[in-house]
């Protein structure tokens, strides 16, 4: 059997496995079932692929029979997105499975050290799960149409967007981050959820523009030092840190799995912030010590960058994970509640309360643009000084020591030679220059050690920015489709313009939590590299110095 659909608005391809469909045409499908947004079928040229499920009308009642087969279904090429704009390069992340924040879709990346085991399992019935923790807020239902209108005219309204927007190419590729991040859907009036009270985020405006409203109750949260745990009668190992929130000041335990788990909960529930990546994963040395350093110290900053962020810091489920303790069965229910959340995707702009001034489409259109310069910049000249860093550190570790070593030695062995004259006025010379030859060799040994100090938290924050900086291409890609859908619709004011501009006050919140973010982690850390750098070459100092007496001993 066929299955029909008629057109409701013209469609032109772009990309391999795309079929251009013209209004009130008649399609076949091959099935019911939507991917993303897409379906598959046949147009009356023959032509087999795939087009907006939203642009055509299935018709129930029209049902061809073929004695009871249906006609073979062609394979059709799914389209890979392969663009190379800014707007559209693949996620960089410091594990394997790291995704950047913008995309709708992604995936937890997995290691050895992290299966799912017992403490996750959930095999109670979603429908038997709670609704939630504690008290329930009071909640609204908020949709993105107009009050007062009534179904028909708004259904109208709906068809008349999107037959507008149907000229805008590029926003529907299914693999567009507009499209997958739920950008499209909102700005077209698609979206419709309740938002409780406390998931309400506000946007204020600032002296420099659009800022996320402060959290009125910051906190900060500390790292341990891991320890190793068994399970299985010593079977299996893994490492647990302790976490201790200042708002609670309970410790709480948790994998890096964990952290995994929540990384991924919050990337799918914000689409226009950068959440931070984790640090990478490893699948041999896991317990090695400094992998275990260095995991840890990557662990701070991101706990750092999460409790500093007025959104992130107080969402339900970065909250769930800091404070709930033991009790297995309050974590799993907040963990299902968690995986259901319904404020994710389209529905998450519903919860963003924008000032009451809109901004001028213009004015955001020209700092998007030079944001989008500066990052680029930021990015490559972060690499630079990344691996110059790193070639020094590595100088530092081995030539330099080498080097200062070999010195010493030489003095050393000339000090040796002194002692074979056997006079004894010259006892106390023969030993300045051991004393200085010593120095030398700990000198090498202090810049072996060095990099540690000064450099290596420098690697760090440039590895976590990294992160960031690979987040905001699809962070700017929402914002430039919508700003592309409203140019593309001039007829279409109030609504459409009213969700371009929650969009647009999203983002540039987030642009500016960055800048100050950066300002204020890079200011502390060229400070603590410069303390540190001085306090090292006072070390060194020193040690001449004392060396240096050694020659005024027994003249």
């Amino acid at each position: 059997m066929a299955l029909k659909a008629r057109v409701l608005y013209d469609f032109h391809s772009e990309n391999p496995g795309e079929i251009s469909i013209a209004e009130n045409e008649l399609v076949t499908l091959f099935s019911e079932e939507e991917l993303e947004g897409w379906l598959e079928g046949e147009n009356i040229r023959g032509e087999a692929g795939l087009f907006p499920a939203s642009y055509v009308e299935i018709i129930r009642d029209h049902i061809a029979s073929n004695n009871g087969f249906s006609s073979p279904k062609p394979k059709v090429a799914i389209p890979t997105h392969t663009s190379s704009s800014p707007d559209s390069q693949p996620h960089r992340g410091f594990g394997a499975g790291s995704v950047g924040s913008g995309g709708g879709s992604f995936q937890t990346s997995q290691g050895s050290d992290d299966d799912w085991d017992d403490d996750w399992d959930d095999s109670s019935p979603a429908a038997d799960a709670p609704q939630g923790l504690g008290t329930t807020p009071s909640m609204y239902p908020v949709t993105t149409s107009l009050p007062g209108r009534s179904s028909a005219q708004h259904h109208h309204q709906q068809q008349q967007q999107a037959k507008s927007s149907a000229t805008v190419g590029r926003n529907l590729n299914r693999f567009s981050t507009f499209v997958k991040s739920g950008g499209e859907a909102f700005l077209l009036g698609e979206a419709s959820a309740f938002v409780k009270d406390g998931d309400k985020i506000c946007v204020v405006m600032g002296k420099h523009g659009p800022e996320w409203q402060d959290d009125p109750y910051p906190f900060t949260c500390t790292i341990d030092d891991p320890t190793k745990q068994t399970k299985f009668k010593g079977m299996k190992s893994y490492m647990s840190y302790g976490l201790t929130p200042t708002h609670t000041n309970v410790q709480v335990n948790r994998r890096y799995k964990h952290f995994d788990w929540l990384y991924a909960r919050l990337v799918e529930r914000f689409p226009v912030i950068s959440v931070p990546h984790l640090p990478e994963k490893q699948a041999t040395g896991r317990f090695e010590e400094d992998f275990i350093s260095k995991r840890r110290k990557g662990l701070i900053w991101w706990m750092n960058h999460m409790t500093s962020h007025p959104v992130l810091a107080r969402c339900d489920v970065f909250q769930h994970f800091l404070t709930c303790g033991a009790d297995e069965k309050a974590w799993k229910q907040g963990k299902r509640k968690a995986e259901r959340d319904e404020l994710v995707g389209a529905n998450f702009f519903l919860t963003i309360s924008p000032p009451a001034l809109p901004l001028d489409l213009q004015e955001v259109e020209s700092k998007i643009e030079g944001f989008k310069t500066f990052t680029k910049r930021m990015d490559e000249n972060i690499v630079v000084v990344n691996a110059t860093i790193n070639e020094f550190a590595r100088k530092q570790m081995a030539g330099f020591k080498k080097e200062y070593q070999k010195v010493g030695q030489s003095f050393k062995l000339l000090g040796q030679a002194f002692e074979l004259d056997q006079q004894a006025y010259s006892t106390g010379l023969n030993k300045a220059i051991a004393y200085t030859g010593e120095s030398y060799e700990v000198i090498g040994d202090y810049f072996a050690e060095q990099p540690r100090q000064d450099l290596d938290p420098i690697s760090d924050l440039l590895d976590l920015y990294r992160g960031h900086l690979a987040n905001f291409p699809d962070i700017i890609h929402v914002q430039k489709g919508a700003l592309t859908k409203v140019k593309d619709c001039p007829k279409q004011e109030g609504d459409l313009h009213d969700r371009c501009n929650i969009i647009s006050c999203a983002t540039l919140a987030e642009i500016q939590h960055f800048h100050r973010t950066r300002v204020r982690d890079f200011r502390s850390q060229m400070q603590h590299h410069l303390r540190q750098q001085i306090s090292f070459f006072q070390r060194i100092t020193a040690r001449l110095e004392d060396a240096l007496q050694r020659y005024d001993e027994d003249q």
